[in-house]
């Protein structure tokens, strides 16, 4: 895997990224990167080609990008993102305790990070996973976490065994989950 920057006229500059894929792909990075994804052989025309004619979709999604980065709230610092995985860790053991407990699933291990793009992940050892920015969320939004989460320990998957079990220990799931975005 290789990768470029182009700049192309009178186009956005993008970076390409050249493996073995068989298509050509956009991204608009969060850092309001162009990336494109390309076959190792494709030529550069055919690549400049389709940048060009999606000129306007990487205009309308650079804007937005740029629009939800100047909103964004600036990031934690060490010492706050300390206190906020601290308030995470106090505010989620027990909640997981009572839950496991509800449920009769046992965890193997709780831990807390820092993560940005997802609330709760459960690995395939039945360790769970919590971000710390859980602690700014409603109540009810984390214990539907916490229960999706224990959930998996049952059924790794999203398939229909996996929502019968969620709508069984929490039937208004859909109503919390509404509070997380």
């Amino acid at each position: 895997m290789s990768a470029e920057v182009c700049y192309p006229v009178p186009m956005e500059p993008y970076e390409l990224i050249r493996s073995g894929r068989k298509t050509l792909a956009l991204e608009i990075t969060k850092d309001c990167r162009v990336v494109v994804r390309a076959p190792r052989r494709l030529s550069r025309e055919r690549i400049d080609d389709f940048v060009a004619k999606h000129a306007a979709w990487i205009a309308r999604h650079l804007a937005e990008q740029r629009r939800r980065a100047a909103l964004a709230p600036p990031a934690p610092t060490k010492e706050e993102l300390a206190d906020l995985k601290a308030k995470a860790r106090q505010m989620l053991l027990p909640k997981v305790a009572f839950w496991s407990e509800q449920m009769g699933l046992s965890p193997t291990g709780v831990k807390i990070t820092a993560a940005r793009t997802r609330y709760g992940s459960c690995s395939g050892r039945n360790s769970l996973c919590f971000s710390c920015f859980l602690a700014n969320a409603p109540e009810a939004a984390v214990d539907l976490v916490v229960v999706h989460e224990l959930c998996h320990i049952r059924v790794k998957n999203h398939g229909p065994d996996f929502y019968a079990l969620l709508e069984r220990t929490l039937p208004d799931w859909r109503e919390r989950k509404r509070l997380l975005r």
